[in-house]
């Protein structure tokens, strides 16, 4: 937590002059039971009504200084406080930007949901009622214990006594409740990644009828929550009324010795009254000060999970290299893997084992497997969102983890498994691969990626609003929008990890065929399940259990590799075994090339 204070740097002023404002407001405050004395032992006791207006008015002084103080501190601790969030949040948003798949992977994105917002929201609580009482209700207690000695030594001793008491109250139920809250905000990040499932998850939820088992597995989720919650709050419950037993007793026991004491004539009844002001100060201040320690309580808890995220380093260590427009004079293949093996964080066994192949300079590669062959895997070492266990992965010639990681990925168009658009409009989501790309640009990716007629359907154009997550395209427009994205930023090496499972067959082959006719040096790795979509590449890699068991051609592979030849003759007709291509497939092609022909659009 302490490492946290860091992003209060430029809120210095702030930080001062809030309990410096309060610590004014507790100076006025205490003043005000020596006024009442004084009101009492010569004003009303000696008949004197100028004298008691006079000190009335002394006290509406003190108040309206003391609200004054009050505002000024509420504000300065704000404006540190929300400072102070404000900066916490986007560091923690930066620092997980930076993080790999593979810290990710291990915290859980919805830890990290919770971390920014309710961990941070606790933390900032606490900032702002630290500022403003931290140092104002122990100088109210003490300053008040000081003033009754000032009045009466054998009576203040009962504060003596008291103050202690309730410290031990106040510290003792913060040090047990501590371990607790962090308990708390475990519970309340399980409950977050339930609630996630659950919503992200409806349709399946609803077409297995499995809604009442989900319910029931929520409510039993919560309920573990409400009970920590409650047990804690039984706990820190305690100090309110502990502290008020200590207090009270303590003033019937003023009361009792300033009552002997008055009849004996060593006390005046306005210092026993002033007494007891300062004991119901002390009353209040350690209320307030037991719900400050109760919120500290809270923040360090919670401050110690954001500060656990912070220290968590990236496994990419980034180079320095940015490369050249020239780097590819030299003939170097365009991606090259050397014996590449990956073990993920935790696993057991190898995802991918000794992996070496190399593509040339404007190749297509065709990547073809079982599920769980490990086809993602393999793409995903390119752009480094996971770094090899083994072996090397070089693009232009140069291994990727010599890249400065900008200057990598600015080299690499990726379009995942599940295509993710963002609110705004298509131009918006396009201009994710190059910002400053023109309206020809746009739309000569568009018609790479087959989505030119639909888009031009649309009445506003590039300028129609795309909702959260492309909710309101269907599912092959936003694979399609997915892949001209990509195409914007013009890659050198182009990932397509099985981004045409929504398109049909027609659809598919023009857009394989629009991408073969782009030319230049372009790299591109067509991941998928259908032959179909790979049979025209130039290479084609067919994996089992992370090891790649056959590599070549098309035809080469149907005659050598019998999990190639299992997948093909799985998808089309038997006949093929006699050499002859299966009407299937001749069909898909013709439809394909009539399809790119006449401009027809097929969702």
């Amino acid at each position: 937590m302490k490492k946290l204070l860091i992003f209060l740097k430029g809120y210095e002023r702030e930080t001062v002059l809030a309990p410096l404002f309060k610590m004014l407001e507790a100076l006025f405050e205490l003043f005000v039971p020596l006024v009442m004395a004084a009101v009492i032992d010569t004003g009303i006791a000696g008949g004197d009504k100028g004298y008691i207006v006079k000190m009335c008015l002394v006290l509406v002084a003190l108040g309206v200084i003391g609200l004054v103080c009050s505002i000024t501190a509420q504000y300065f601790s704000a404006r540190a406080a929300t400072g102070f969030a404000a900066g916490l949040r986007h560091a923690l948003f930066s620092h997980v930007q930076e993080l790999s798949y593979t810290e990710m992977d291990t915290i859980g994105t919805s830890t990290l949901i919770t971390r920014l917002t309710s961990d941070i929201n606790q933390v900032q609580s606490g900032v702002n009622l630290t500022l403003r009482l931290f140092l104002r209700s122990p100088f109210i207690v003490f300053g008040a214990m000081v003033m009754a000695f000032t009045v009466d030594v054998p009576a203040a001793l009962l504060f003596a006594v008291a103050i202690p008491l309730l410290s031990v109250v106040v510290f003792g139920i913060m040090l047990w409740t501590m371990p607790l809250y962090k308990r708390v905000q475990g519970a309340l990040d399980r409950v977050l990644l339930l609630t996630r499932e659950n919503l992200t998850g409806a349709r399946v939820i609803r077409a297995f009828n499995k809604e009442e088992e989900e319910l029931a597995h929520f409510e039993e989720e919560t309920e573990r929550l409400t009970g920590l919650q409650k047990f804690v709050g039984r706990i820190s419950g305690l100090m309110n009324p502990v502290t008020y037993v200590i207090v009270n007793g303590a003033i019937v026991l003023l009361l009792y010795t300033g009552a002997v004491r008055v009849d004996a004539g060593v006390l005046t009844q306005g210092q026993v009254v002033a007494l007891v002001n300062y004991m119901s100060q002390i009353l209040v201040e350690l209320v307030k000060l037991a719900n400050l320690i109760i919120t500290m309580t809270r923040a360090f808890a919670c401050g110690n999970r954001v500060q656990s995220i912070l220290e968590v380093q990236s496994s990419l260590r980034p180079g320095s290299y940015t490369g050249t427009a020239e780097e590819r004079a030299d003939g170097v293949p365009g991606v090259r893997f050397e014996h590449v093996s990956l073990t993920y964080a935790g696993a057991g066994s190898e995802a991918l084992t000794d992996v070496d192949f190399e593509v040339k300079a404007g190749e297509t590669v065709g990547i073809i497997g079982g599920t769980g062959s490990g086809k993602t895997s393999v793409v995903s070492l390119i752009p480094r969102f996971y770094d090899a266990t083994k072996g090397r992965v070089l693009v232009n010639g140069r291994d990727v983890k010599d890249y400065d990681i900008d200057a990598l990925r600015k080299k690499i168009g990726v379009v995942p498994q599940r295509a993710m658009l963002f609110a705004g409009t298509i131009a918006d989501n396009l201009r994710w691969g190059d910002p400053d790309a023109s309206e020809e640009q746009l739309w000569e990716a568009l018609e790479i990626s087959q989505a030119k007629e639909f888009v031009e359907k649309k009445k506003e154009g590039l300028n129609f609003r795309v909702a959260q997550g492309g909710k309101n395209l269907s599912g092959g427009q936003r694979q399609r929008l997915t892949i001209a994205r990509a195409l914007v930023k013009k890659p050198d090496v182009l990932i397509l990890d099985d981004s045409a499972s929504a398109l049909d067959f027609a659809t598919d082959a023009a857009l394989r065929r629009a991408l073969a006719q782009m030319g230049g040096d372009t790299v591109v790795f067509i991941v998928s399940q259908r032959t179909s979509s790979i049979r025209h590449a130039d290479k084609i890699l067919v994996l089992e259990d992370g090891a790649v068991i056959g590599m070549g051609t098309h035809q080469s592979l149907l005659e050598s590799c019998p999990v190639y030849q299992e997948i093909y003759y799985s998808q089309f007709d038997q006949n093929a075994r006699g050499g002859k291509e299966p009407r299937a497939a001749e069909d898909t092609e013709a439809e394909g090339a009539r399809e790119a022909q006449n401009g027809k659009e097929a969702v």
